[in-house]
């Protein structure tokens, strides 16, 4: 179907899609959008699509991967543990006057690989603590918000580093624009059909209401218990103020929230992680009584311990989410270095904060009463995929284990991969 459009029509698919079925701006509201400078092409089709929607004002803030190594590679030992934190106060000001947040992702997954360890810790954990207003804004959706992707020379490189430039650019598109479902006849369509197949998925977890899941095969025997009162969702998601959006473009997975001190096992990735411009690869970890008491990874062992000490919670898990091995992004055989990808070929936890969204009745709960239904609170929230073709899945209630996903596929023919 690509064939069939330039990449210009569907770069503006993309955009509409976006606009309309990420957001669903709604007339009057402002949107805070978030960028790289190569992915000016796409932020101009997005606000006009916002415009066309009816947006108040479009606020676009760029950054760029040259001057984003230029501080690890020339900044004072001072300056790692400085964030503006007056801009993460402002923008979690607009989500509380309404603004939706539109974020789009397609950075050089390893831009910093080779700089200082510790240095990438901290600016993290500065950069965390800045953003934290706002982050918990969008974790607790009180407001529409979405993230995209644009392909980018760099980030093209890494993801097809045998073919020349112009082809793995042109190659990494065609990705994009097949998973996030606008290289159809009717990506409207498209969309509102794969949101039924997640939100039944959910619907199915909701009604079992199961206590823990068992993650059982190669290299994993992991059980995670289940918050109270947790929540299934996928796919498109209802905010705070009754608005409903699809936070990720792609998206593949259902997911909730684990109970913090309920996680007890091994565990190894199926995926590399890439975090920060860092390349994690070989993840073993092992948890006891929800906190991870050994972890090891072949690859970037030490920004790996150094993300497990960010703060108490950087040690426990705030998500768990099932994506069948056969899903889209997975078929494609294709590891794009990118967590908005990478986690949708293959289920997953997130280390870190929990999602509020994930467990009924918590608006209006505090942190104390959001913790002791075993949500996570943390300053960090990165997915790792623990998912593959030898990974069985059960739900456990009452002591009884129910088969959910055996070979990494979906166990009823009624909630396999659309």
């Amino acid at each position: 179907m690509t064939d069939a459009l330039s990449h210009d029509q569907l770069l503006d698919r993309l955009g509409e899609i976006a606009v309309r079925v990420g957001l669903n701006l709604q007339p009057g509201q402002q949107v805070v959008l978030s960028a790289p400078l190569g992915a000016v092409a796409l932020v101009r089709r997005i606000t006009e699509h916002a415009y066309k929607a009816g947006a108040g004002l479009v606020t676009t803030l760029y950054s760029d991967d040259v001057t984003t190594l230029a501080r690890f590679q020339y900044g004072t030992e001072g300056s790692f543990d400085t964030a503006a934190a007056w801009m993460g106060e402002g923008v979690a000001r607009a989500f509380r006057e309404g603004a939706a947040r539109l974020a789009i992702t397609g950075g050089d997954p390893t831009l910093l690989a080779g700089q200082n360890p510790e240095h990438l810790s901290r600016a993290s954990r500065a950069a965390s603590r800045a953003n934290r207003p706002a982050m918990e804004l969008i974790s607790q959706f009180a407001t529409n918000w979405c993230i995209v992707a644009n392909a980018t020379p760099a980030w093209a490189a890494q993801v097809f580093p045998d073919l020349p430039p112009d082809q793995a650019l042109q190659a990494l598109w065609q990705g994009i624009f097949s998973a996030s479902r606008v290289d159809g006849p009717d990506p409207l369509r498209a969309w509102k059909d794969h949101d039924a197949t997640l939100l039944a998925r959910a619907r199915m977890l909701n009604e079992a209401r199961f206590d823990a899941l068992q993650f059982s095969g190669e290299g994993t025997d992991l059980r995670i218990g289940l918050a109270d009162g947790h929540h299934w969702a996928g796919g498109a998601e209802t905010t705070r103020s009754g608005l409903v959006c699809n936070p990720n473009i792609p998206t593949e997975e259902v997911f909730t929230t684990p109970h913090a001190r309920r996680v007890s096992g091994r565990v190894s990735s199926s995926k590399p992680l890439f975090h920060q411009g860092a390349l994690i690869d070989g993840i073993e970890v092992r948890f006891e009584e929800g906190r991870i008491t050994e972890a090891h990874a072949n690859t970037g062992n030490d920004v790996l311990q150094r993300l497990l000490d960010t703060d108490e919670g950087s040690r426990r898990i705030g998500e768990v989410a099932l994506v069948p091995h056969s899903s889209p992004i997975s078929r494609s055989g294709i590891l794009y270095r990118n967590t908005l990808f990478d986690e949708n070929a293959a289920s997953h936890i997130a280390l870190g904060q929990a999602y509020a969204k994930c467990l009924v009745n918590a608006e209006g709960q505090t942190e104390a009463e959001l913790a002791e239904r075993g949500a996570n609170q943390s300053l960090i929230h990165v997915d790792w995929m623990i998912g593959n073709a030898t990974i069985d899945v059960d739900g456990l209630k009452d002591g009884r284990l129910t088969p959910l996903m055996r070979n990494g596929e979906w166990v009823s023919p009624a909630h396999t991969n659309a």
